[in-house]
């Protein structure tokens, strides 16, 4: 299958505005989640759209995800159903589970939370909410399912068990964080690899800063190469993302940025050697670490990301 250009909504504080100005644009993809807290207001902008003729329900791409706190039996139906309330649709296009287990962290909270119920993946729970979501296809609310935040091991667990495979997986993607061995292991599979992050997150929370992190803007490479091209560097991120074949969640709440996200990836495109370049900037640059998922007893963000290859018990 193939997707349109992705617009995020994550954290729209503006949303009434952001999304109108997306769909003028041209953007036609749009990625939701109910843990956003903003569904209902994109509901209104998409309705508002359909009734002005600028845009049809069939020409919009979108896409939920299920919070960690919504993993239980029945649960997964309650917030679909939920999601289709507040964003006015009768189906959604793909419907993921946000992250994989259903550990949950208070609002806010910080990056040395623990919740007392959090456990470490169960191959079992994942597969429980999983086929909540297969039924959800079934049931014509959803098009397609996917997952988020993934790593190798626990896929090898979980895809011999799906009846409906992902359509796709959202993963932390971007020059100092390639993930090449997730990457070709999904595209081997006919899955598509969506990026969260694509320009590496300088706007991320403070609990997910470390002194060691990486600016990807910021890399002597990035700059160069955005200077040869006339763009900012960021613009080169999602020009590298889109050449290298997975699609990058970019945000912006600034129409220049957002409609230059857009054309950028339809003009000007990087050579094969500038491509080359980039793929020898990967640093294993994790920077959407997921402490605040952990549990007692772990030893550290790491637990969560399987990084010995076999899943943390």
């Amino acid at each position: 299958m193939s997707f349109p250009c992705i617009f995020s909504s994550s954290s729209l504080k503006a949303v009434g505005l952001i999304p109108t100005g997306a769909i003028d644009a041209g953007y036609r993809l749009f990625d939701c989640a109910a843990v956003y807290g903003n569904e209902d207001r994109i509901g209104k902008v998409f309705q508002d759209a359909f009734a002005k003729g600028k845009v049809k329900r069939e020409e919009l791409f979108v896409m939920t995800k299920v919070w960690n706190d919504m993993h239980g039996k029945g649960d997964v139906l309650i917030s679909c159903a939920k999601s289709l309330k507040d964003l006015q649709l009768d189906y959604v296009d793909i419907f993921f589970v946000h992250w994989p287990f259903r550990n949950y962290h208070e609002p806010g909270a910080s990056g040395d939370y623990r919740h007392p119920d959090s456990k470490p993946f169960n191959v079992d729970e994942y597969m429980e909410t999983w086929r909540q979501c297969e039924r959800l296809v079934d049931m014509g609310l959803t098009r397609f399912i996917g997952m988020s935040n993934m790593t190798i091991p626990k896929l090898e667990a979980v895809l011999p068990q799906c009846r409906i495979k992902p359509v796709a997986i959202e993963m932390e993607l971007h020059p100092s964080f390639q993930q090449p061995e997730l990457f070709e292991y999904c595209v081997a599979r006919d899955i598509q690899p969506i990026g969260f992050c694509p320009i590496g997150s300088p706007t991320r929370p403070d609990r997910d800063k470390t002194e060691n992190d990486i600016t990807d803007i910021e890399m002597p490479e990035l700059v160069e190469i955005a200077k040869a091209h006339n763009v900012h560097p960021a613009i080169i991120c999602i020009k590298w993302a889109v050449q290298r074949g997975q699609i990058p969640i970019p945000f912006s709440v600034k129409e220049n940025e957002y409609v230059s996200n857009l054309k950028c990836v339809t003009e000007d495109p990087l050579s094969d050697e500038e491509m080359a370049i980039i793929k020898k900037l990967d640093q294993n640059n994790r920077l959407i670490k997921g402490q605040v998922f952990l549990w007692e007893g772990a030893k550290g963000w790491e637990d969560l990301w399987d990084v010995d290859g076999t899943i943390t018990k």
